[in-house]
């Protein structure tokens, strides 16, 4: 399975017409009956065919009259699906329903910053920036997002707004802002806002944390650590301000400094769970060790349920899991039972006992006093477990319980999109990833997983490269989606711009699929040399990875 593709684990640490009959000139009617143009409009969606969705939930629309949630809907589709005629006609159906909700406003911004129509969207963003309603800011952040396709439009628009004054003094959206910016590499615009910020918001230190991004991002690495300086000897007595200042770090590679910030001031379950999870960001095992023996010590003859759930995941990355599950079973009541009960599963199967295991996550799916997401949860690690014993057909059939009995879940049809992408059902796989976009149109992972695919398995490499885009707006430094974006600059024949992000994904990340990719594109390049010395340390990190295999051939002697 790609790595880029792969599914929360719960067993390791680090836990009925189709448009294309209307393309074709045929006859096409749909219905006029709300419910029954609604029902088709599920159909097309769980098969994952959004203009065939969109344009039901438009006719459901339109023979309600009034029912915004279908308008709104079809409008959503219609974007998702790049159906720009259709989608106008459904945000037009919206609008005249509920003309000032702000989520026409957003639409109608995204779709001119599509088009690059700064003008228009300027008002619409200003207005919903600075709406009494506390959530409206967010509705223009997501047209920004849903725009970011046009870069140029999108750093215009803020420029402007910025000029003339009309971003609001909410600092969170500044943030936001200054982050979004610096994912599509704005980074002289993200230098103006931080002057303009400081005026705005003088004593605020998030400010700093702002203006330390933006040299870092820059690559003013100690210019960025002066920032952060002065802010060390304001954290002891606050506890977001140090936890913000640790996040920054941490973002900026300086774990050490992270974990040294985290140590400040009062402790929590939640300020040691981060120290852990620095020190194993920085294969610090004495480390870890260390802490592990402090918590024992702190916590005493009689632990808390979340010390003991913390104790065990730390026990768990140190490879003690007798220890663990000791821990995880002592976890007896609370809301981390669930978790606790999940991740004894995972170390009975690394103990060799699979088939307990199997039988706990059983016995975990049909626990009515355990949370939704638990039960839930207990259906992905017993597909997980199928899968690790490579038996797909009971994976399936975990999972067709799942959807069964949690219907639509985005997590299930994820994992099965996955699934179906191991079997090599490209049709499937892509009907489950569009279903789960639907309901969550900015999932990183789903836009990743579903570009990946599309790049690998087929020859639609505009719409995986769209799709890879969007997942790189939300999350820039992820090697899985710059491996992704560097494989479908490969399949377009841009090879040097390839490599630059393999080189990168590769640097952040020592993977199997990643290094295949590099030696992959080495090889086309002429550096065989170089693309055997990957190659080979791909193979020591998992010989039986497909993107290995298919270099076999042509790079092993």
């Amino acid at each position: 399975m790609p790595h880029s593709l792969r599914s929360k684990s719960f067993l390791l640490i680090s836990l009925l017409l189709p448009m294309a009959a209307m393309a074709q000139g045929w006859p096409v009617k749909l219905p006029v009956e709300p419910l029954q143009a609604s029902l088709q409009a599920e159909f097309a969606l769980q098969s994952g065919r959004l203009d065939e969705a969109a344009a039901a939930y438009f006719a459901a629309a339109q023979a309600s009259g009034r029912d915004t949630r279908l308008s709104e809907r079809a409008t959503r589709l219609a974007i998702l699906a790049n159906e720009r005629a259709l989608a106008e006609q459904a945000l037009a159906l919206w609008r005249a329903q509920s003309p000032h909700a702000p989520g026409v406003r957003a639409s109608t911004a995204a779709l001119a910053l599509r088009d690059g129509d700064v003008a228009s969207a300027q008002p619409l963003l200003a207005g919903l920036m600075n709406d009494p309603d506390p959530q409206a800011w967010r509705q223009a952040l997501g047209a920004l997002i849903n725009a970011a396709g046009n870069r140029t439009a999108v750093s215009e628009v803020v420029a402007a707004l910025l000029q003339a004054e009309q971003l609001p003094p909410t600092m969170e959206l500044w943030q936001e802002l200054g982050r979004l910016l610096l994912r599509l590499d704005q980074r002289q615009l993200v230098a103006a806002m931080v002057p303009a910020a400081v005026r705005h918001f003088p004593d605020d230190p998030r400010v700093a944390l702002l203006h330390a991004n933006q040299l870092h991002s820059n690559g003013q690495v100690e210019e960025a650590l002066a920032v952060l300086e002065p802010l060390q000897a304001r954290v002891a007595g606050d506890v977001a301000l140090r936890n913000a200042l640790a996040a920054q770090y941490d973002a900026m590679g300086q774990w050490a400094r992270a974990a040294q910030v985290m140590a400040l001031g009062e402790q929590s379950v939640q300020s040691w769970g981060l120290r852990a999870a620095l020190l194993v960001r920085q294969q610090d095992l004495p480390g870890l060790e260390a802490l592990y023996e402090s918590l024992v010590a702190e916590a005493g003859s009689q632990p808390d349920a979340a010390q003991r759930l913390l104790l065990g995941k730390i026990a768990q990355y140190l490879l003690r899991p007798e220890q663990a599950l000791a821990w995880y079973r002592a976890v007896a009541n609370g809301p981390e039972r669930g978790e606790a009960k999940l991740r004894a599963i995972g170390v009975l199967h690394h103990m060799g006992r699979s088939q307990q295991a199997l039988q706990a996550a059983r016995a975990l799916q049909d626990d009515v006093l355990m949370d939704r997401e638990i039960r839930r949860d207990a259906y992905l690690a017993e597909a997980e477990l199928h899968g690790l014993l490579r038996d797909p057909h009971n994976q399936l059939q975990a999972l067709t319980r799942a959807l069964a009995a949690f219907p639509g879940e985005a997590a299930l049809l994820y994992a099965r999109g996955l699934y179906w992408e191991q079997q090599d059902d490209v049709v499937r796989a892509e009907a489950d990833l569009q279903a789960l976009l639907v309901q969550e149109p900015e999932s990183a992972a789903a836009l990743n997983a579903l570009g990946y695919i599309l790049a690998d398995r087929t020859t639609r490499y505009g719409e995986a490269l769209s799709l890879i885009d969007r997942a790189r707006v939300a999350e820039p430094d992820n090697a899985a989606i710059i491996d992704s974006y560097g494989w479908v600059l490969y399949r377009l024949g841009r090879h040097q711009q390839a490599l630059e992000q393999l080189q990168r994904a590769w640097s952040l990340q020592r993977d199997a699929e990643i290094g295949a990719h590099l030696a992959e594109v080495l090889l086309v390049l002429g550096q065989r040399e170089q693309a055997q010395i990957v190659y080979r340390e791909a193979v020591a990190l998992d010989p039986d990875s497909r993107a290995v295999q298919q270099l076999r051939d042509r790079l092993e002697p």
